[in-house]
């Protein structure tokens, strides 16, 4: 059988991990969400020290002994010292950190061997950063998704607090996801050969059922 790569890019809050989760639902593929694994590997640091100025790729090199994969039907899941800890990996601190460990050489080769390890057993779905140009250059299908700040400020807002957030509120978080595309400028670049999609006006399942379509095509003709 013929293994496919999905590659889903783009900047923070651009909806990326819940789109890539399922576009690889109905595809019947594995999503790996290779942010997990980034902020599993900040999480891990943070539980050997919450000093988290004080940290050296070394020492962050050594927390990620504490990480493991759990392969789930259609994703693959960090343990962090043998348990699943989804809230601890969205929480402030790992969040606040998550984009300085990301920029780590020694620990993007870390979450970039885990993720080409399985796509070697799985048609895949990853999304996060540089998939389509460092991770997978040859991806079967990139994608890369943006959207106007102040949607991506709104939308994360609605998922974080459960509510629609207030302008003022909006207007902070757009200021921090600013900041943050600034920091993370050089890990946030688009494939020549991605398909570029606005998301500011599209629904979620609009997205999906876009990307759906163009992955069909792409198995049709292998």
């Amino acid at each position: 059988m013929t293994l496919l790569v999905i590659a889903i890019d783009g900047p923070a809050a651009s909806g990326k991990s819940s789109t890539a989760r399922m576009v690889s639902e109905r595809l019947g593929f594995c999503h790996v969400d290779s942010g997990s694994l980034y902020r599993a590997a900040t999480a891990a640091a943070l539980r050997r020290s919450p000093d988290a100025d004080a940290w050296s790729e070394e020492d962050v090199r050594r927390a990620v002994s504490s990480v493991a994969l759990r392969p789930e039907p259609g994703a693959v899941v960090p343990l962090l010292d043998g348990e699943e800890v989804a809230d601890e990996l969205r929480g402030a601190e790992v969040t606040r950190n998550v984009s300085r460990v990301a920029q780590m050489p020694r620990i993007r080769d870390w979450v970039n061997d885990l993720v080409r390890s399985a796509a070697a057993r799985h048609s895949v779905v990853v999304d996060g950063r540089d998939i389509g140009t460092v991770v997978f250059p040859k991806a079967d299908l990139k994608i890369f998704l943006v959207a106007d700040p102040w949607e991506r400020a709104r939308r994360r807002l609605v998922q974080r607090l459960g509510r629609d957030p207030d302008e003022q509120e909006i207007a902070a978080e757009t200021e921090r996801l600013v900041l943050r595309d600034a920091r993370d400028a050089t890990q946030t670049v688009q494939a020549k050969d991605a398909v570029l999609i606005d998301t500011t006006h599209l629904t979620q399942e609009a997205q999906v059922e876009r990307i759906v379509a163009l992955a069909q095509v792409l198995a049709a003709r292998k």
